[in-house]
């Protein structure tokens, strides 16, 4: 099972959230859907452009809770330097992706 923590954006350095699961698959659909009133449907953070993977849960919230008290350049940044154009890294993820 990976564990990972991602970000999630609008469009290139449009709205930006930051979360961490076990099924990073599932997560993006469930972004996606937007069947729930939140965030992402408000504000229409469907694309995925930054994921670390981690060893456990714990330390996935962890990184979470980290990135969730940066500054906005600073998290762009994060993304820039794994994911220069923006794209959307859910098709280029493998079913047991690896970083």
């Amino acid at each position: 099972m990976a564990f990972v923590t991602y970000i999630m954006a609008s469009k290139p350095c449009g709205a930006l959230y930051t979360g961490s699961t076990d099924n990073i698959w599932r997560r993006v659909a469930e972004h996606r859907d937007m069947e729930n009133p939140c965030f992402t449907q408000k504000y229409g953070v469907t694309r995925l452009v930054w994921v670390e993977q981690h060893e456990n849960r714990i330390d996935a919230f962890r990184r979470e809770r980290r990135i969730k008290e940066w500054r906005r350049a600073w998290k762009i940044r994060l993304i820039e330097e794994m994911n220069l154009g923006w794209v959307d890294l859910l098709d280029h993820l493998g079913e047991s992706f690896s970083f």
